[in-house]
């Protein structure tokens, strides 16, 4: 990783989903613009040399299209997976990584602090955590004033909220 990462953080990011077949990651990550997006791997409950694998196919596009590439979870293993960074924990440093941080509410707002960058959300219902309340514009910008970091929105459309709330 180099700094000009923490130089410009990306604006456009793709955060894997476990829902989405490893083909279609794959291909969503080789459309991501050159050199101005990031991916951050989650997949939490993969088995373990499945979810390896899957995050090498997506070190490989990300490197060859210069993607910021985070691990979400444990930073050491971030550090050992050559990740560009890890989404999570912004406390447990192992640098030089680039840390992210999931903001839902005032603590993790608070709790954020160390990060060098947090998604604030969900901005708007999302399928992918049915039932959640949405922020909403509103609050959305109030909690995203209390971090810290550079912030991205994450979570949602609003073209949806109608289908999510029936």
């Amino acid at each position: 990783m180099s700094h000009r990462h923490r130089k410009k953080l990306p604006l456009i990011w793709l955060m894997t989903d476990e829902r989405v077949e490893a083909a279609a990651l794959l291909a969503a990550a080789g459309r991501l613009p050159k050199g101005r997006a990031g991916i951050v791997f989650r997949h939490y409950r993969t088995a373990s040399a499945a979810r390896r694998a899957l995050f090498e196919a997506l070190r490989a596009i990300a490197r060859r299209r210069r993607l910021v590439l985070l691990l979400a979870g444990d930073a050491r293993l971030a550090a050992a997976w050559r990740a560009d960074g890890v989404h999570g924990d912004p406390h447990r440093v192992v640098r030089p990584l680039i840390r992210s941080r999931a903001v839902h509410d005032r603590q993790q707002a608070f709790a954020s602090r160390g990060a060098e960058l947090c998604f604030v959300s969900p901005l708007f219902p999302t399928r992918s955590h049915v039932g959640a309340g949405a922020l909403g514009r509103v609050r959305f910008a109030a909690l995203a004033r209390q971090v810290e970091a550079p912030v991205m929105a994450l979570g949602g459309n609003p073209i949806i909220q109608d289908q999510i709330m029936l």
